[in-house]
This record gives structure tokens, sequence and C-alpha cells, in this order.
């Protein structure tokens, strides 16, 4: 079994800090969170999407080796999956860990976003769709590509906006509890969440201002070991991971009950090799929603709810932070932040704190057991992981 031993996260809302910076302090604040000496650490694995394009940065890897003088020959290496970029890191962690090639490793994924303005950070996150076949003539690649996910859910089996705005209220408003949320300091004025387009204004399509997720400078870090190792924590009791054609388009032809096959075949992976028999044997869940529909199209993949009715878990209330399956406590991207290689491993630091009852203000009473769920372009690349307290009920 592989044990989340540690970990930390970087304020989400601080900007100004380099890349090196980041993963320094997300790295040595996961070191002292899991008590763990740098010199018992063996291997290091990077998330990362884009320090070339953003930092002129490569290599980040190297920058490991120059946290701590006993990293000095770590053996690291960086991973990239667009937004999956930190699963990716975590996956290949937990190989080593698995295989016995090592014991204890540390996974940190960073990104660096906010040195840019707003429009040239959207074209230089398009570099995650197929450049030059799709989102060519969008300002903002991303929302033009989840506007047209929008269009085809609305096309299959009716979307309104109202169930859209919930999600982002939600959201937000649970980033509000959250110390180190991107958002954790807005203020929302009455209808804001709405079809307003002065108080929300279309950003692509059909998606606006609140439906989308932050452009985020940060990091987190988890400490894994094996149970070689012989320290107790969280465990990772079950994982999925499915890639699909790069093209949205090729993704859209297919007349599955469900719109992302792949999607649903890796939830169901998780769910049996954890044990798991769905989402009533699931407490809390951390889930991409880069933006809002992203979330809307995860709630039936992860068996909330029959395909295409979704709605049903927002209208019940079940995924409200005081619902019986609150879906991202921590704000999840769209209130708490996305920097993009950070966000796997930010979303497994989560799951291990919900389930070891020391998530603070978004922690969920009595939570023994979370999902994750983590996309990577437009649902190319998908991972998800399942965490059980030391002592599962």
């Amino acid at each position: 079994m592989i044990r989340i031993l540690g970990g930390y996260q970087t304020d989400f809302a601080r900007s100004g800090a380099g890349l090196f910076e980041l993963l320094r302090e997300a790295s040595l604040g996961a070191l002292e969170a899991a008590a763990v000496p740098a010199r018992d650490v063996q291997v290091a694995h990077v998330g990362n999407l884009a320090g070339e394009l953003f930092a002129g940065q490569a290599q980040l890897g190297g920058m490991i080796a120059t946290i701590d003088p006993a990293w000095a020959m770590l053996p690291a290496s960086r991973h990239e999956a667009a937004c999956a970029s930190g699963s990716m890191a975590v996956l290949a962690a937990m190989a080593d860990l698995e295989a016995g090639r090592y014991d204890v490793a540390l996974v940190v994924g960073v990104e660096l976003m906010r040195n840019v303005g707003a429009k040239q950070a959207a074209q230089h996150l398009g570099c995650a769709a197929w450049a030059g076949r799709e989102a060519q003539h969008a300002d903002f690649p991303w929302p033009a590509l989840f506007a047209s996910i929008a269009d085809e859910v609305d096309e299959r089996s009716g979307l309104s906006h109202d169930h859209l705005a919930r999600i982002a209220e939600i959201n937000h408003g649970n980033a509000l509890r959250n110390p180190l949320a991107q958002t954790r300091s807005w203020s929302f004025p009455p209808g804001c969440f709405g079809q307003d387009d002065t108080l929300n204004p279309v950003v692509e399509g059909r998606l606006r201002k609140y439906d989308c997720g932050r452009i985020t400078d940060g990091a987190a870090a988890v400490i894994l070991a094996s149970d070689r190792y012989g320290r107790p924590g969280p465990a990772v009791s079950g994982w999925g991971h499915r890639t699909a054609p790069m093209l949205l388009a090729d993704k859209l032809a297919t007349r599955e009950p469900y719109l992302f096959p792949h999607l649903r075949r890796a939830v169901l992976d998780t769910y049996a090799r954890a044990g798991l028999e769905g989402p009533a044997d699931v407490d809390v869940i951390e889930t991409h929603d880069c933006f809002t529909i992203t979330e809307y199209v995860a709630l039936d993949h992860l068996g909330l709810t029959p395909p295409g009715e979704s709605w049903r878990a927002i209208e019940s209330g079940m995924i409200d932070f005081d619902g019986s399956l609150p879906v991202n406590p921590s704000g999840g991207l769209i209130g708490l932040g996305h920097p993009v290689g950070a966000t796997g491993v930010r979303m497994l630091h989560d799951a291990a704190r919900q389930v070891s009852g020391t998530a603070g203000d978004c922690q969920v009473p009595g939570a023994r057991t979370a999902l994750t769920l983590n996309l990577g372009g437009s649902c190319t690349t998908v991972a998800l992981f399942a965490v059980t307290a030391q002592n599962p009920r």
C-alpha cells in the first residue's frame, strides 16, 4: 500500500514568486508536515505543463536537486499531461514505490502563470490542445473548447445555466473557508453567478466569468511511502488512468450513454481497485472544475446520477458542503485556484487531509474515504485516486 505521509500547498492568492521558490517552499513544507528528513527521500517526480512558455524554464527535476544538500544526486524527473500533469507525477512515484525501487518519494506540482497577461496566459495554455487543428480562432482556447462540451451536453440531455451557476456558487462559497484559496477574500454581489452580462460577462460561448477557473501561481507537494518505510498514513487505495484521442471533436463523435466513455472506465477502474461499490462508499470528492461544465460532466461519470442527469445531484443538495456527498470542499479549481501542474497533487493532499481529519474549516465531518478526479486537456487525460483513512470504518 502507498501511504501519504504529509503534504503542503502554497498560498494560491500569492503571485510574484518564481518556479524555484514555489518548488522549494512546497517541497520543504511537505517534508516538515510529514516529519521526514530530506535524506530519507529517494526519488522525486515533478508535475508541470508549461514552464518553458511562462518562464522559459525546463529541466525542473534539476531544481529539486538544488533545494537540499541531501538531494544533490537525487533521481528526479518531470511529467506533463496538461492539467493532469500532477497526477501523472503521482502515478510515476507510486510505480517506483510499488516496484520496490525506492521506499520514499517526493511528488511536487508547480505552475507559474500570473507573470503574463490573461490573454497571453490563455494562449500559452492552449498548447495542450492540438496546435493548428482546434480552437484556432478563439481568444481563449480552453473556454471555447469547454463551451463546445457544454453545447454537446445541451444537445444530448439539456443543460440549464442555473445548474452551472449553482456549481460556481458552491465552489466559491467553499473557497471562503479555505485560508489558501485564491478567491478567499472575494465578494459576490447578488446575481453575479447568473446570466447578467455586466456582473457575469460572457467569456466564450455559453461560459461566463464565474464559470471559469483561475489563472494561478502555486505549488503543492506530498511525501509518499511504501509500507516498507514503516510509517502510518492515509492510503492510496485505488487509482484510474485513461487517455482518449487528442481532438475534442473525435471524443464528442462517440454516441455512448456517457459523454466520455474513457472517463467512466477510469472511474470504474478506481472503484474496483479500491474495493468500493461506488459513490455510496465515498465521503468526499475533489473533482476537476476548470469550468463549471467540467464538474457538471464529472458528476454523472462518477456515478452520482445516471448518465445525462447531473442536475439531480445539484438540485438535491447532494454536493453542497453539508450535503450527503460534498464535492470540492476546498473550493475546487474555480474557487481555490488552478496552477495547472500542481492541481493533481493538491487534490491528493486535500484528500489525505480530509480522511485524516486535518482539513480545518474545509473538513467534512467523519470523512474516511475520499476520491479525486483530475483531467488534462479536453478530457484527454483522466486520472483518479481513492484515498482511505489509516483506520477506515
